[in-house]
């Protein structure tokens, strides 16, 4: 694998506003990665960064080696806001391929039958569903060496979505390169997963292969006197009480004896989702504790 995006302690600020926080990224090709986090935490800045779109108040930003704002051939970044200009679909589709060195006619056509976009009809009367896959269209036709898609579903039916993300494996497998995808539906979208990213206050807080994360963290709940038993000296990310039943988060994966111990003591395990552990990450409840027999401190 190549390093094809570093970011280096890359800052951005607007007047007193930190929007990046001395951001340290790097990220390998050809692969997928996940960047997740809450609403304004910071990650349509980043693709900005990324795209060339911002420059750095500090730091570095180098995509393939030089500054992504000298080569924009290189890298392309799909909005979920993208602006088009008053063309029709087809005319604007075309007048991306200019811009894009390995635009492929094909696929570009093929797409538009699968998202049902008439060629024909001007961008502006089309529904922004149809934007949306107008939008996922011109990023895999493109066929950029960095394709960024930020949030690119807005308006599409989960049929559409399904088809963007089996549409955005086939591609991958058969033109590997480095996509980042932005979104807010990270079960939807964790098989398509090989890295994570997830920011939180301008900041990256977990950094890890997809692999590594699923099942890495797992709800436990039973009697209150059980599940503490069960977790004491665990790491423990989330405990709670209702009455005599109590959950508790705990950042293992269990074993089989574990799961054994679970049985004997007649406890409910669930690994976590990976979304789960992103809600986990980005909300501070690691270490969040409420009273359960005598384990919180």
């Amino acid at each position: 694998m190549t390093t094809t995006i570093v970011l280096d302690g890359a800052t951005l600020r607007y007047h007193s506003h930190v929007a990046l926080d001395g951001v340290n990224v790097t990220v390998d090709g050809p692969s997928i990665t996940g960047l997740l986090g809450r609403n304004g935490a910071g990650k349509t800045t980043l693709l900005r960064l990324i795209s060339g779109h911002e420059l750095p108040s500090a730091g570095q930003v180098r995509v393939l080696g030089v500054n992504p704002a000298e080569d924009a051939h290189q890298v392309l970044l799909v909005r979920e806001d993208q602006a088009f200009p008053d063309l029709k679909v087809r005319d604007a589709l075309r007048a991306a391929s200019f811009f894009h060195l390995n635009w492929s006619h094909k696929l570009a056509d093929t797409l538009l039958g699968e998202f049902d976009l008439p060629p024909d009809r001007r961008i502006k009367h089309l529904s922004r569903g149809m934007r949306s896959a107008l939008g996922i269209v011109l990023g895999l036709a493109a066929q950029a060496p960095v394709t960024l898609f930020d949030e690119p579903y807005a308006g599409l039916d989960a049929t559409a979505r399904r088809l963007f993300y089996d549409r955005i494996l086939a591609d991958y497998t058969e033109h590997p390169r480095t996509f980042v995808l932005s979104t807010h539906l990270i079960d939807e979208a964790a098989d398509l997963l090989e890295r994570v990213l997830v920011i939180d206050g301008g900041r990256i807080v977990l950094d890890a292969p997809a692999d590594e994360l699923r099942g890495s963290a797992t709800a436990i709940s039973g009697s209150v006197p059980a599940v503490a038993e069960f977790i004491a000296g665990r790491t423990t990310w989330e405990r709670r009480t209702v009455g005599t039943l109590a959950t508790a988060t705990i950042a293992d994966m269990l074993d089989a004896t574990d799961q054994a111990r679970a049985r004997q003591l007649h406890l409910a395990v669930a690994p976590l989702s990976l979304q789960e552990i992103v809600v986990h990450a980005t909300h501070g409840q690691t270490g969040r504790c409420e009273p359960l027999e005598d384990v919180c401190p």
